[in-house]
C-alpha cells in the first residue's frame, strides 16, 4: 500500500486500526459506533440520526449495489466517517448510478477500508462507543498526536445536535389520495420515508423546524403531532421537551419514534442515559408488553429512557407505562401515556432500510386521531 492510500482509524482509548483510504481522504472526528445491518447502507449514510458518528459496518462486504438516486433518507450523507472491511470493486444493480466510493468522495466523507471490522466491533462492545478519528492522505506516523486530536474532540454525551439537521423552513408532504388528517411533525432529524408512510394513510404532513413553538403547531389545527428521530443527547433537547409538554396539556394525539421516544419520556418526567454501545441495525427484537408479541425492528440510538419492562408510573399528565422493551438487554423501547393520547417507540417503523414488522404503528397513530375526531 502506498503512503498516499494509507489510512488509520484511531480510538480515544489508544487502539488503532490501519487500512486504506476509502471515499475522501483527509481527517474526520466523531463517535465510533457499529451497525449490524447487512443491507441498506445508503439509507444508513443519509440518516440524520448518524450526524457526527463514524459508522462501522459489521457486514463484511459493502457497496455491492452501488448508489442510486431514489433511496436517500435526506438531502445528504450525515455520517462523520465510514469504516468497512471489503468494499465492492464493481457495483452491480439496475438502479445504481455510481459507486459508493464515488459518492463518498463527492460528499467529502472520509472513510477507511480493509479494517478487521469483527475485531473492531468486539472492541466497541467491550469498551463502549467512544470518540475516534479517521486519518488519511497525510503523515500517519505520529500515532500519539492523532490520539490527542481524537481526545480533544467533543463527546456525544451532552451534544445538542438536532438543530444541525432540522429543516430550515416548513414543508408539506401531501396525502396520497383523499386527505383524512393533518399532522404537525417536529423535525429533529426526520427520514424521508416517514412522511411517505403517513401519506399512504391519507395524512398531510407539515414538517416543522425544531425551533417551532406550540403556536406554530396549533396554527395548523392538526389532528396529531409527530416527534421524529434525530441525533444527539436528549438531555439537551429542552425546547422539544417543552413543546411536547404543551402538546400533552392540550391532549393532542402524539406519536414519537427514536429520539422522539426519548423526548416524550423526558416530557413525562423520565430520565435518559447514554448506552454502552447502543442499538444500530435492522435485526433488533422488541417485545410488546401488552401482547407479548415480538417484532424485529430497525434501530439507531445510543441513548435510552430510564425504566423497566412493563413499569407503570405517574406523570404530570396522568398514568403512563413502559410499553415495549428489548429482550437483549431490557432497554426501554416504547412508552404509552394512559390518560392522554400519546405513545412512542424507540425504533424505526418507517423501516428504511429494515423489516416491516412495526409499520402498523402508523395505523395505530391513525386510530388515535380517529378516536379524537370520532368520525374520521
Amino acid at each position: 500500500m502506498s503512503p498516499r492510500n494509507a489510512a488509520v482509524l484511531v480510538l480515544e482509548d489508544g487502539r488503532t486500526f490501519r487500512g486504506e483510504a476509502y471515499g475522501a481522504t483527509g481527517a474526520s472526528l466523531g463517535e465510533v459506533v457499529f451497525s449490524t445491518a447487512m443491507t441498506g447502507y445508503q439509507e444508513t449514510l443519509t440518516d440524520p440520526s448518524y450526524h457526527r458518528q463514524i459508522v462501522v459496518q459489521t457486514a463484511p462486504q459493502i457497496g455491492n449495489t452501488g448508489w442510486n438516486d431514489e433511496d436517500d433518507e435526506s438531502s445528504r450523507i450525515w455520517v462523520a466517517g465510514y469504516v468497512v472491511r471489503d468494499p465492492a470493486r464493481t457495483p452491480s444493480n439496475w438502479r445504481s448510478k455510481r459507486s459508493l466510493d464515488e459518492e463518498l468522495i463527492s460528499q467529502h466523507i472520509v472513510g477507511i477500508a480493509g479494517v478487521d471490522t469483527r475485531t473492531l466491533t468486539r472492541h466497541i462492545r467491550d469498551r463502549g462507543a467512544m470518540r475516534a478519528g479517521i486519518f488519511s492522505g497525510a503523515d500517519l506516523a505520529d500515532t500519539e498526536a492523532l490520539i490527542q486530536r481524537v481526545r480533544q474532540a467533543p463527546a456525544m454525551a451532552g451534544a445538542d445536535l438536532a438543530g444541525d439537521v432540522t429543516t430550515a423552513q416548513t414543508y408539506v408532504v401531501p396525502a396520497l389520495g383523499e386527505k383524512k388528517f393533518t399532522v404537525a411533525a417536529l423535525d429533529l432529524g426526520i427520514k424521508a420515508n416517514t412522511p411517505r408512510m403517513m401519506s399512504a394513510r391519507g395524512i398531510e404532513t407539515h414538517v416543522l423546524p425544531l425551533g417551532s413553538g406550540i403556536e406554530d403547531i396549533l396554527a395548523l389545527n392538526p389532528d396529531g403531532v409527530f416527534l421524529s428521530n434525530g441525533p444527539g443527547d436528549p438531555a439537551t433537547a429542552e425546547h422539544a421537551v417543552a413543546v411536547t409538554r404543551e402538546v400533552l396539556r392540550r391532549k393532542l394525539p402524539l406519536f414519537g419514534i427514536c429520539f422522539g421516544n426519548q423526548i416524550l419520556g423526558r416530557a413525562l418526567g423520565r430520565g435518559t442515559y447514554k448506552m454502552r454501545y447502543g442499538h444500530r441495525g435492522i435485526n433488533i427484537p422488541v417485545i410488546d408488553v401488552a401482547t407479548g408479541k415480538v417484532a424485529i425492528t430497525a434501530q439507531n440510538h445510543g441513548f435510552a429512557v430510564e425504566g423497566t419492562p412493563g413499569e407503570r408510573f405517574d406523570s404530570e399528565f396522568g398514568a403512563a407505562m413502559i410499553s415495549h422493551y428489548c429482550p437483549n438487554d431490557d432497554t426501554v423501547e416504547g412508552l404509552r401515556a394512559l390518560d392522554v393520547p400519546a405513545f412512542s417507540v424507540q425504533y424505526h417503523p418507517e423501516a428504511a432500510a429494515g423489516p416491516h414488522d412495526a409499520a402498523p404503528l402508523f395505523d395505530e397513530f391513525v386510530n388515535l386521531m380517529t378516536d379524537k375526531d370520532g368520525n374520521n
